[in-house]
């Protein structure tokens, strides 16, 4: 089969790599385990049979998640959320109103989360060598300790993409094939940096979806090898006990890669399952995250009636692409796709208030709700988020659990809250923002995070405004936000893991790219029109970025 066209389209600020193929009554959409290279599949006889055989089921929809393969690499940190958003970006993109999802390994957590949280957009849940959680407890006794996780963060370090690595592991039936895993090798290096697979890496042992496996109601299949090394059998059976319906198949085997070993038997399951499914139009509920806010009156503060909280409400609550539903004097009820949106719209939130001499506190938590007509029934999540909301204290925001886990830290420090013996809510923790922690804001900075959002998006326009101008420096950028540059520096490496510098150049050879892929004019021209003034040093820092120069680029078919 011929590799198909790759496109690309933008979720948010970013370009999503992505590729079609095949026919069916059904799309179906592969998210991929790890890293990935959409290109470099079609470079491996093995995956790409595979991939035709489904392509003969259904129209199959590849795509890299942004900081892997052939997506900008811009933003290196992301958050399951963000990732659903790159899902729904693919989709749009090609037409596809809803689809079937095909998680393989790290990549059926965040498909789980995507069909629970996007009901109306799935057809069926599908996985492979899926897990729930990547750090050891007691109730999931089968994932690696923080020591072997320190091993892993240690292997990508010192042997990202060799032998070293152990990557046979991963398809011990192919660990005698040479020519096999020299492309896996150079699969996992073209799929992502060193740096970049060990922060997804310590991304992933943050994460945990057991909390949200109830809500899935979508049809579901969860396939294991028995002896897979990397993700243990127990751990698909125990995903499939907590979806309900979900049909749990065990094959023989200990490859950890769907493409390699017993495929036939793999295929023929997923095409059966595939070919039974039925188009479903009946609405149910969906898993969205519960923000319950009350602004607080400050004693000395007389009078509030100049201020109009339903427009405070408003404003910060579709910035952070949440839906407010109900406000009772003080408080106000809103639902976000994703625990990230609503924990910084929470944040942003407590910070205007300040400036009004006013204060906060909230409640926020994850689980089924049911919207008819905007109204938010008063689900059990619902009213355990405005019990979460009622106990919390002035400018402190509460979290549950289930919301924590599916989110990385990323400049956030979350603090265990006990509350009275009296009150059955365990598991709730308070959430700082250590970025902005002991250090007064300058007048620039408070304008900034209060009223135009996260600094990550205003660095990135003001970049953006002055890409062709070779001027453009970290002095300028931190005079136009009203920051220091040590500031800068501190909070540009906490959200991207790039210095100011890094990321102006990042930013100016991701724009380059667009460009020489439209092929809009010249290398040289295209150099010139992102601010470099040398074609040369053009091209290295090219190569450098993308692991192909220009030329190389402009020469793919």
């Amino acid at each position: 089969m011929k590799k198909p066209n790759t496109n690309y389209t933008k979720s948010g600020r970013v370009n999503i790599a992505y590729q079609v193929f095949g026919t069916g009554s059904f799309d179906l959409v592969y998210i991929p385990g790890w890293v990935s290279n959409i290109d470099l599949m079609w470079s491996c006889p093995e995956l790409v049979s595979f991939l035709t055989e489904l392509g003969k089921v259904a129209r199959v929809i590849l795509f890299d998640k942004r900081g892997t393969g052939l997506s900008d690499r811009i933003v290196e940190l992301s958050t399951l959320e963000e990732r659903m958003e790159d899902i729904t970006a693919v989709m749009d993109a090609v037409g596809s109103e809803k689809a079937i999802l095909f998680g393989h390994s790290e990549g059926g957590s965040v498909s789980a989360l995507f069909a629970a949280t996007y009901p109306n957009r799935t057809v069926a849940l599908l996985t492979f060598g899926v897990f729930a959680k990547r750090r050891f407890t007691e109730d999931y006794p089968w994932a690696p300790k923080d020591e072997q996780r320190q091993e892993v963060y240690d292997m990508i370090e010192n042997s990202w993409g060799s032998g070293d690595m152990n990557l046979d592991s991963l398809a011990p039936s192919k660990a005698n094939d040479k020519v096999f895993m020299d492309w896996l090798a150079n699969y996992f290096r073209s799929g992502a940096s060193p740096s970049a697979a060990l922060i997804l890496t310590k991304m992933n042992t943050s994460v945990d979806i057991i909390g949200i496996l109830p809500s899935i109601n979508v049809p579901t299949l969860i396939l294991q090898r028995t002896n897979d090394i990397d993700v243990k059998i127990e751990e698909g059976k125990f995903i499939a006990k907590r979806i309900k319906g979900a049909r749990f198949v065990e094959f023989h085997g200990d490859d950890h890669l769907f493409w390699v070993g017993n495929t036939r038997e793999v295929l023929d399951e997923m095409i059966g399952f595939i070919n039974a499914l039925k188009l479903s139009d009946k609405s149910g509920g969906q898993l969205l995250t519960i923000m319950v806010a009350e602004i607080i009156q400050k004693p000395e503060v007389k009078s509030l009636i100049s201020i109009d909280y339903e427009q405070i409400d408003e404003q910060l609550i579709q910035k952070y692409k949440g839906t407010l539903h109900h406000i009772d004097g003080n408080i106000c009820v809103a639902t976000f796709a994703g625990s990230a949106k609503a924990i910084h719209c929470c944040l942003d939130f407590k910070k205007t208030l300040e400036g009004l001499n006013l204060s906060l506190k909230a409640g926020i938590h994850v689980g089924d709700c049911f919207i008819e007509d905007n109204k938010l029934a008063e689900t059990e999540a619902v009213i355990k988020t405005r019990q979460i909301n009622s106990i919390a204290k002035s400018k402190q925001i509460l979290i549950s659990q289930t919301a924590k886990f599916l989110i990385p830290n990323m400049g956030l420090k979350f603090s265990s809250f006990q509350p009275s013996p009296y009150i059955a809510l365990p598991n709730l923790f308070t959430i700082e923002d250590i970025l902005s922690a002991n250090v007064k804001p300058s007048m620039g900075e408070t304008q900034i995070l209060s009223k135009n959002g996260f600094l990550l998006d205003h660095v990135m326009q003001y970049i953006e405004d002055n890409l062709n101008s070779e001027q453009l420096t970290v002095e300028m950028l931190c005079d136009h936000l009203g920051l220091s540059e040590r500031q800068m520096q501190r909070k540009i490496k906490a959200v991207t893991n790039k210095s100011p510098n890094q990321l102006i150049r990042s930013v100016r050879l991701h724009r380059a790219k667009e460009l020489l892929i439209g092929k809009i004019d010249d290398v040289a021209q295209i150099a010139f029109q992102t601010g470099f003034t040398s074609p040369s040093y053009f091209s290295k820092c090219f190569k450098n970025e993308f692991g192909m120069s220009p030329s190389e680029l402009i020469s793919l078919d």
